[in-house]
């Protein structure tokens, strides 16, 4: 054995010290095993447990230092799956590293980009996949760097979000678009990857296919998060913001959900993604961003990573603690001084090392229970995801049952369908109802028709008594046919009564046959009395008739048979007549009876009529209730806004509330005739719940932007107005209250809300911009005098011109003749293109009007077109008044008593004046008109002129401060000194004083822009609102010399810094 007896002091104080150097080097040794194992060329995906010890060394050394170390020594632009993978596994490290994994990643933001590049230009599979994935972890590491409150891991609660976005509209408008930006990279990266697979005709249990879809699992984690937190933004962005502001933030965000649907239903239907990850599943159609209610329906898409089994792999020990080394690994010796001197006394060791032995065993027990531990954690944490599943799946349950009661909702409506079709079908009984009645009048025809043949029998019978009454007047025996001819009269008769008396029907016709045969009888009777007499007459002539009297008895047998046979035949139709009578009982009685059971269904009929007409009205109150219930609703949403801070931002004009207001008022009205209707027909609500739809919206809109306008008014009239829209909310919330009220209902008043909105419109007529103070039947009159006037202005400018001109010639010469001559003549050259454009806009004025006016009259028209006619009225005084201006500036600067500025700043503010009255013209007339040609070629004349005007100023106040040179001769060093240090407080001086009558000049421009607001159109005093404006102003008509209240040309080029804002230019 060996054996060192005098071990040196120095190595004695180094062996704890190399104890960690030693487990240093054990894990770097490990450290580069695993990422030698993890990124490497195989068309493999990285095999989990390699990524995970990678992750582990970052939180054992807290950052990615070693990571790195290794990593820029990989070959990585020779090989582009090499890339790949590399890429794959950074994205894991910075997802479930240290936190201060970030900040290593930041210093090699170069490499990064230089691999994305250099694969970015080749024409690679795996190239064009790297370059994508570069973009993607750039853009991540400079997102979380921006913004630490969101993890590499992006899983943050609502607060922080709240936290993270603030209530600075700005801040959260950028932040979601820099989310938009990082989801665009991770749907990129999904998109190239499924394109490939596509075109390589690979699938997902190849391994080629594994390689390229393992790192889809860092995506699905990301966009999972990044959705819901966009969702969320953009919930609160319009709740802010006018949608119309926020259409680009919609359009991208559909953009990107569907691109995020698809790709999340591609991923879930591939056997790769099924046992690593649980996909969420995205709703059919993304949220209505313009309900506020639809982000209550939001659900957060949760991604479920599944336990995974462990691996069979042989343990890699940071620390190594056996005696002999792994097979097949280089030997690495924990103790220096082992290896150098060998073991102290031969083999054995130390109490010492004995010690150190085992409390390597401990740690490597800890950190096993440690892993046990986190495993168990990780178990715990998919547990309670898989809660979170189950309770969102109870969510959507619930939804679902919701939509049940809906559908359920929707068949009770149905039901309502067919009891409106059964009272249809009750209709349909009254109709059977009726064909019944049709039938008894056929049977009643029936009767009719065997009455008819009773009278042919009748009929038959005369004949046969006519016959009887011709035989008696030839036979003796008459007396007894007469009496046989009246036996069978009667019984004739009875029978008659008899049927008479069961038809049960008023049979008039038949009544007045029956009077018309009694009238034949008694006319027949009447025939047997003259016949008696004939008789008497033939007993005398008896004698003679003897001989006759053989013949007439055989005769007499002979009609006897007759009238035998005759009686035959009458007691034949008789049994008929009482089988006819018989068969119309019969048919009688089923007709009643068909008549009570048609009676007993139409009283059923009824009766469920009745149930279903007071089940329509309950319906019916219960719709309009949910009505009104939703009106509060919408109506105390609009009261809270007018307590909301961030209301503070709107703002409306009170031309837009008075209309709102005027609206509201006609919604009153027809809520009023709605009620009415309502009251007289309780079965249909239909016109109540739309007068109560349309009102509720009206109201709410007119809070709404009563509101909005007080936020620009002056102090009282704001309270005011404030006051009065609370009010009318509580009046209506308290009318819908009474809507909801079946008792209350009869006796509603909507005038409790008539009374509020009239104070809010006269408020808002009182807030209206108050116009020119002339009459708009003057206003025809007065465009014609501010024209004229304009122009006489501008003559007599160009008059007072060439009178400085000859003053000048006689009382200066040399230079100064010379630059006032030249001012004088541009300015001559300004007032005449001045004057032709003036000329040319009045031209285009007649022409307007005699083209638009029609059949009324020029001071119709103006009235008519009362807002037109005062900007031009305003504009023609602005060119009067910069005339005015510029000649006085003209004839200071040649007297010598102004400043060439004023003659400057007179131009430039007379071209504003003419672009405006060109402006002003330019707006109702037609762009096809010469005159509209002539008049532009004008405007540009114009501002050339004026420009020759401010050149020629300049160059001359430039060739007379010329003259004035600086002498430095007799000045020593220190007096140079003091005076550059004298100019250089000068100079600071100069620099205060130029601030400050910069931002007096900001304030002048913000008091103008006011005071053109007031005079101009009421939507633009939301555009040029200075925050620090006062509420009332109060302008009055200026004369032709003063500067009226109007605003500069809208395209000049300002900077805000100065206190200068650009102005708009007055609606017409």
């Amino acid at each position: 054995m060996n054996s060192i007896k005098n071990v040196p002091a120095r190595v004695l104080s180094r062996r704890p010290g190399h104890s960690l150097e030693a487990e240093r080097e054990q894990f770097d040794k490990t450290q580069a095993i695993s990422i030698s194992k993890a990124i490497n060329t195989q068309e493999a995906p990285v095999k989990e447990k390699h990524a995970r010890r990678i992750i582990l060394g970052t939180h054992h050394e807290k950052g990615a230092f070693t990571f790195w170390s290794y990593a820029i020594g990989l070959p990585l632009p020779s090989s582009s799956i090499l890339s790949w993978k590399f890429c794959h596994v950074l994205h894991k490290v910075l997802r479930d590293g240290h936190p201060n994994v970030l900040h290593d990643c930041q210093r090699y933001r170069s490499n990064i980009r230089e691999i994305g590049d250099l694969w970015g230009h080749l024409h690679d599979r795996y190239g064009q996949l790297v370059n994508v994935y570069t973009k993607l972890l750039l853009t991540k590491i400079s997102f979380h760097l921006k913004h630490p409150q969101f993890p590499a891991g992006l899983e943050v609660t609502d607060e922080v979000l709240e936290k993270a976005a603030g209530t600075d509209v700005n801040n959260i408008f950028q932040l979601t678009v820099e989310m938009f930006d990082y989801m665009d990279c991770e749907l990129k990266l999904s998109e190239s990857v499924f394109r490939q697979l596509n075109t390589a005709i690979a699938v997902s249990q190849m391994s080629s296919g594994q390689c390229r879809l393992a790192p889809l699992i860092q995506v699905i984690q990301d966009c999972s998060h990044l959705y819901h937190y966009t969702v969320k933004l953009l919930f609160k962005l319009h709740s802010c913001l006018p949608a119309d502001t926020l259409q680009g933030h919609r359009d991208r965000f559909h953009e990107q959900f569907h691109s995020l649907r698809n790709f999340f239903r591609r991923a879930s239907d591939m056997l790769y993604f099924k046992r690593l990850i649980q996909i969420p599943r995205l709703p059919e159609g993304p949220p209505n961003f313009l309900r506020a209610s639809a982000l209550a329906e939001h659900i957060k898409p949760v991604v479920v990573i599944p336990e995974e089994a462990p691996e069979d792999e042989e343990p890699e020990n940071l620390i190594e603690i056996s005696t002999g080394p792994p097979a097949g690994e280089p030997v690495v010796v924990a103790d220096l001084f082992d290896q150098t001197f060998g073991p102290p006394n031969g083999s054995v060791k130390d109490d010492r090392d004995l010690q150190i032995e085992s409390l390597k065993r401990e740690v490597e027990m800890l950190r096993s229970e440690l892993e046990k531990i986190k495993l168990e954690a990780q178990r715990y944490i998919a547990q309670l995801k898989s809660q979170v599943n189950a309770l969102e799946g109870e969510l959507e349950e619930q939804r679902k049952q919701k939509q049940k009661a809906l559908v359920d909702n929707e068949q009770l409506r149905h039901e309502l369908a067919q009891l409106r079709a059964a009272q249809l079908e009750g209709e349909r009984s009254q109709g059977l109802r009726e064909e019944a009645e049709r039938k008894a009048s056929a049977t009643e025809a029936r009767y009719n028709k065997l009455k008819e043949k009773h009278s042919e029998l009748v009929h038959v019978h005369a004949e046969l008594l006519r016959k009887n009454a011709d035989t008696a007047k030839q036979l003796t025996v008459t007396q007894q046919s007469q009496e046989e001819v009246a036996r069978v009269k009667e019984q004739l008769a009875f029978q008659v009564e008899q049927v008479k008396r069961e038809s049960e029907l008023k049979l008039e016709e038949q009544s007045d046959q029956l009077e018309k045969l009694k009238r034949e009888l008694e006319a027949k009777a009447g025939e047997l009395a003259r016949a008696q007499e004939a008789l008497s007459h033939t007993e005398q002539s008896k004698s003679e008739l003897s001989s006759r009297l053989d013949t007439l008895s055989a005769e007499k047998d002979a009609l006897s048979g007759a009238v035998r046979q005759r009686e035959a035949d009458l007691l034949a139709a008789q049994s008929l007549v009482r089988e006819t009578e018989a068969a119309l009982s019969r048919e009688q009685q089923r007709s009643s009876q068909e008549q009570g059971e048609l009676q007993g269904q139409l009283a059923e009929r009824e009766s469920q009529e009745q149930g279903l007409r007071q089940r329509l009205l309950d319906e019916q109150f219960a719709v309009l209730r949910g009505a009104a219930a939703e009106a509060a609703g919408i109506l105390q949403d609009a009261v809270s806004k007018l307590d909301d801070p961030l209301h503070l931002r709107c703002t409306s004009s009170p031309d837009y509330l008075v209309s709102r207001a005027q609206e509201a008022l006609d919604a009153v009205s027809t809520l009023e005739e709605g009620h009415a209707q309502y009251l007289t027909s309780l079965a249909d609500a239909s016109a109540l719940v739309a007068a109560l739809t349309r009102f509720s919206h009206l109201a709410a809109d007119t809070i709404i932007n009563g509101g909005a306008t007080s936020h620009l008014a002056p102090t009282d009239p704001a309270d005011r107005l404030i006051d009065t829209c609370r009010e009318c909310g509580a009046r209506a919330l308290e009318l819908m209250g009474q809507l909801q009220d079946q008792q209350a209902l009869r006796h509603m008043q909507a005038s409790l809300v008539r009374t509020p909105l009239q104070g809010i419109l006269q408020l808002g007529q009182e807030l209206k911009p108050k116009s020119l103070d002339v009459r708009q039947e003057e206003l025809g009159a007065m465009v014609d005098k501010e024209m004229a006037a304009t122009s006489a202005a501008i003559e007599d400018a160009v008059q007072r011109i060439e009178d400085m001109m000859n003053q000048a010639r006689h009382a200066s010469s040399g230079l100064k003749l010379e630059v006032n001559e030249r001012i004088l003549n541009s300015c001559t050259d300004l007032m005449k293109a001045i004057r032709l454009l003036v000329t040319t806009s009045t031209s285009l004025q007649k022409e307007i009007v005699e083209s638009g006016r029609g059949a009324a009259t020029q001071q119709e028209f103006y009235a008519k077109n009362s807002r037109w006619t005062e900007g031009l009225i305003s504009a023609s005084k602005a060119v009067g008044w910069g005339a005015t201006q510029l000649v006085e500036a003209a004839d200071k600067v040649v007297l010598h008593t102004g400043k060439y500025e004023e003659l400057i700043v007179c131009s430039h503010e007379i071209a504003a004046s003419t672009a405006q009255l060109v402006a002003a013209s330019k707006v109702k007339a037609n762009k096809h008109s010469p005159h509209l040609s002539r008049l532009q070629e004008c405007s540009r004349t114009v501002n050339e002129r004026a420009a020759n005007v401010v050149a020629s100023t300049k160059s001359g106040q430039e060739q007379i401060e010329d003259r004035d040179t600086m002498d430095f001769s007799g000045l020593s060093l220190i007096k140079l000194k003091k005076q550059e240090m004298e100019t250089q407080v000068r100079v600071l001086e100069l620099e205060k004083t130029l601030e400050a009558e910069r931002m007096r000049l900001g304030e002048l421009r913000k008091q103008h822009y006011v005071l053109a607001g007031a005079s101009g159109s009421p939507g633009e005093e939301a555009a040029i609102r200075p925050s620090t404006a006062p509420r009332s102003v109060t302008t009055k008509k200026p004369p032709l010399a003063q500067k009226p209240s109007v605003a500069p040309r809208q395209d000049h080029q300002l900077d805000k810094k100065d206190g200068i804002y650009p102005a708009q230019l007055v609606n017409y």
